[in-house]
């Protein structure tokens, strides 16, 4: 009888099956289970890639960890392992931290690698099968593989699919190596003896009677000066004509005899020089040497066996070159040694030769930084302050953001996970980056909005790069103008900050009140201030015209205007998809939506009342600018939004003028002659349904005081809110801790983060009444496992009722810590509702 098997021997065989693997893909999807690779021996191969079979092809998947056999269904298996294990694609640490995040904010793991993950997503690699021994596969279809092995792009992938599914194809993947084709010059042995010879035509001797004296004359000439290539060239260099020639040719008195030629100059060019990338690259390089060629006689040559057209590796990109510093070996590192700390305050040239030091000694002992930035100019003025200590160290900086191309992407990926390069400074994708050994990540600018990935996992990236660091067991620094509220408890540094001149314009009072200062006029009621330019701007402008400098205008908004409105029935036109007015662009007289894009024409009249005028309200950059022309006639005046980039060079070179932009422009470096920089209505920045909103004020106030890195232009703030203490603290010149500290001291009483954690949930319908009761379900869902009202807020609609074509509402959840919001966002998938739910981890921007 054969033997029961026991408890022991299930439980043996039970741990000798790998168990599956968790893999995700670059869509919003969760990780997948998949076997491992048939014979695989070895552990999980957390952070590699692999090859998986996706909806009957095969794709690149990354590999997060092992998860428990669920069931006894069979799974699929993954086909090929892509990189080695000891090398993988992203650290495991990484891939732990990253995953945890998303586990916890209930997002796919799926979404969240797709932002994060910039390369790797593809893999160029020669792909064979053939049949298993002794399997017949022509039942599958009627070209099947064999048992020899063929390319798989012979058969179709759905094909190769079901036979990979039966278990019954054997397949072999290498990676290509990235080639170039160049033209290479053969060695003299290889090149054809036709094309070494030459044709030539040679006098026979003695000459052939009778020749008429004119053949005569040409006989003797080609006896005594040839041979000679060609019957046109032999009679020109006789002076006679080709008749002549030609008769002496049939005569007998010359014949074509081949010869060996010397080399052409420019092959031999060509053998010196080495592999050319094109024809016009041969023959110019020729033609500059003396070696006359077209790229016409250079295809001749490549015909005729003088050179070959051959595959070679391709040199790698380009990348950024590092910017030469001088360092000072003996600058103390002053740094706190805590495994959360901050640098804020002074200059950013400042604060990166305070951190230096710490950057420097991790170099040194073979260990990797990581610097993120949250935009293109933050990410540019950190690698002019901090890539040149790469050097230093012995090591090499490098630059990886959305930047750089794909071959670029690739490299520096491939030079981190090699440990060539140890300082790396980027965006959001260089936090999957595979650092060797790394010993610090350094957020910059951790408040800025910029970190929000806006689309996709709507992921905050200090949030991540704070789990990342967490896992690997290494310090996480904040490093900015000004600290965030999160990152006030933090033991840190403040620098001294920059000098800042700062003029107040308060809309809300009158000029003779003395906070106005001397600039004001005492004569001009409280309706005589100017608006969108005030007097005292314009008497500034005037000024700054004079005296040949430049000016700055932050404008709130793009277009002309924020709305049109009707004088005589106040009628505002509306978006058709939002509940939001028309902004105006009078360049384009078009009317558009700013939030999903819809525009029209500016109509001749009033829906309401078929009145003909309008009457513009919230100006922006079209309006502004234009004042500006109007008031500074000769003075030229640029524009800086997304609708409009004007050439700034005449201004880069220290050319008088007036800048007219939104945010955008300080994504570029400051006028070199800059003297005055103006905020034509702060209050835009204040009114806003997000209890960030001061915090982001002050943080413009700071980098604007901050902007020109040597000098102190005057800052004019024009404002209906002069006493907000976002603005004072600057005005008084207080250091940068002053108002962010005030503002954690308020949301530690009001319960707000850092002292919570906060998730946004949107509920959005086509319809406003199924959205609502979608909300109102969720949040008696909440109540029933246990949230608070203190954990629940709402649900309310959102402050523009329809937006893009749906009613948006919005739930915000409030947790003591990570781990408990975590547990109210379980609830969300205890059932399905009855519209689209997303969650917004660390909201930003509204609420």
């Amino acid at each position: 009888m054969p033997r029961r098997a026991s408890l022991r021997d299930v439980t043996a065989a039970a741990a000798s099956i790998p168990q599956p693997w968790l893999v995700v893909v670059n869509l919003p999807v969760p990780a997948q289970d998949f076997s491992a690779p048939h014979g695989w021996v070895g552990e999980v191969p957390t952070g590699c890639r692999v090859l998986i079979p996706w909806r009957g092809e095969l794709v690149v998947g990354l590999v997060v960890g092992e998860t428990e056999a669920r069931g006894a269904y069979r799974l699929r298996e993954a086909v090929h392992v892509l990189d080695a294990p000891a090398c993988p694609w992203v650290s495991p640490q990484t891939v732990a931290g990253v995953c945890a995040w998303a586990q916890d904010a209930r997002i796919p793991a799926g979404l969240i690698w797709g932002d994060l993950l910039g390369v790797g997503w593809t893999a160029d690699y020669l792909h064979t099968v053939r049949a298993v021994e002794g399997a017949d596969l022509s039942a599958f279809a009627r070209k099947a593989p064999t048992t020899l092995w063929t390319d798989a792009g012979a058969f179709h992938p759905a094909l190769l699919d079901a036979v990979r599914e039966q278990g019954l194809l054997e397949e072999r993947f290498d990676l290509r190596p990235r080639t170039k084709s160049v033209i290479r010059a053969r060695q003299l042995a290889e090149v054809p003896a036709a094309a070494r010879a030459v044709t030539a035509l040679h006098a026979v001797i003695p000459a052939p009677a009778p020749l008429t004296p004119r053949q005569t004359h040409a006989h003797a000439w080609l006896s005594d000066y040839g041979p000679h290539d060609t019957l046109s060239g032999w009679a020109k260099a006789a002076g006679v004509s080709g008749s002549v020639v030609n008769g002496v040719l049939n005569a007998g008195g010359a014949q074509y005899i081949q010869r060996a030629a010397p080399p052409p100059p420019a092959w031999n060019w060509l053998q010196a020089a080495g592999p050319q990338d094109t024809l016009s690259g041969w023959a110019n390089g020729a033609s500059a040497d003396g070696a006359p060629l077209s790229p016409t006689a250079a295809g001749t040559l490549l015909a005729r066996g003088w050179a070959d057209t051959v595959q070679v590796l391709a040199p790698p990109p380009m990348l950024h070159e590092a910017v030469t510093l001088e360092v000072n070996d003996d600058s103390p590192d002053r740094l706190p040694e805590a495994p959360l700390w901050r640098l804020h305050g002074g200059r950013a040239a400042s604060r990166f030769r305070t951190l230096a030091p710490r950057v420097l000694r991790l170099l040194g002992q073979g260990r990797s930084v990581l610097v993120l930035a949250p935009d293109h100019a933050t990410l540019r003025r950190a690698w002019e302050g901090l890539s040149g200590l790469a050097a230093h160290a012995g090591t090499r900086a490098v630059q990886l953001s959305g930047q750089l191309n794909e071959l670029q992407r690739a490299y520096t990926w491939e030079l981190v996970r090699k440990g060539a390069a140890r300082l790396i400074i980027g965006s959001a994708h260089a936090l999957a980056a595979p650092l060797q050994d790394p010993a610090l990540i350094v957020v910059l600018e951790e408040g800025s909005d910029a970190h929000k990935l806006l689309s996709g996992s709507r992921a905050f990236v200090p949030d991540i790069a704070a789990r990342v660091a967490a896992a690997h067991d290494i310090p996480l620094a904040a490093l900015g103008a000004t600290p965030a509220a999160e990152s006030v408890p933090w033991p840190g540094a403040v620098l001294p900050p920059p000098r800042a001149r700062v003029h107040i314009v308060d809309y809300a009072t009158p000029p003779e009140q003395p906070t106005l200062g001397p600039l004001s006029g005492a004569h001009l009621g409280i309706g005589d201030m100017g608006y969108p330019i005030s007097h005292d701007l314009a008497r500034l402008l005037r000024q700054v015209q004079e005296r040949g400098r430049q000016a700055v205008l932050l404008a709130p908004r793009r277009g002309y205007s924020a709305l049109l409105r009707c004088p005589n029935c106040e009628h505002t036109p509306q978006c058709r998809n939002c509940d939001v007015p028309l902004r105006f662009h009078q360049a384009t007289r078009q009317m558009t939506c700013h939030q999903c894009g819809y525009h029209e024409s500016m109509p001749d009249r009033c829906d309401n009342c078929g009145e003909q005028m309008w009457k513009a309200r919230g100006p922006g950059t079209e309006w502004i600018a234009q004042e500006v022309g109007r008031l500074l006639p000769g003075m030229p005046v640029y524009r800086m939004d997304k609708d409009r980039q004007d050439p700034l060079a005449p201004l880069s070179a220290g050319e008088p003028g007036v800048l007219v932009g939104t945010q955008l422009l300080l994504s570029h470096d400051a006028p070199p002659n800059l003297a005055l920089v103006a905020i034509t209505l702060a209050d835009t920045w204040l009114n806003v349904s997000d209890f960030r909103a001061s915090e982001r004020y002050h943080r413009l106030l700071r980098q604007l005081a901050e902007w020109h890195p040597a000098r102190a232009p005057l800052l004019v703030v024009q404002t209906f809110q002069a006493d907000h203490p976002a603005l004072k603290v600057l005005a008084e010149g207080r250091d940068t801790l002053a108002y962010p500290a005030a503002e954690e001291r308020a949301r530690k009483e009001l319960g707000y983060p850092p002292h919570a954690r906060l998730a946004q949930v949107e509920i959005t319908a086509r319809e406003a009444r199924r959205a609502q009761t979608a909300a109102q379900e969720l949040a008696e869902a909440l109540y029933a496992a246990g949230a608070t009202t203190q954990e629940v807020l709402g649900p309310a609609p959102s402050p523009v009722a329809r937006l893009r074509g749906v009613y948006p509402y919005h739930l915000f959840l409030r947790a003591r810590n990570d781990a408990r919001l975590a547990e109210l966002l379980k609830v969300l998938d205890t059932k399905t509702w009855k519209a689209r739910v997303r969650v917004d981890v660390n909201p930003r921007g509204g609420m």
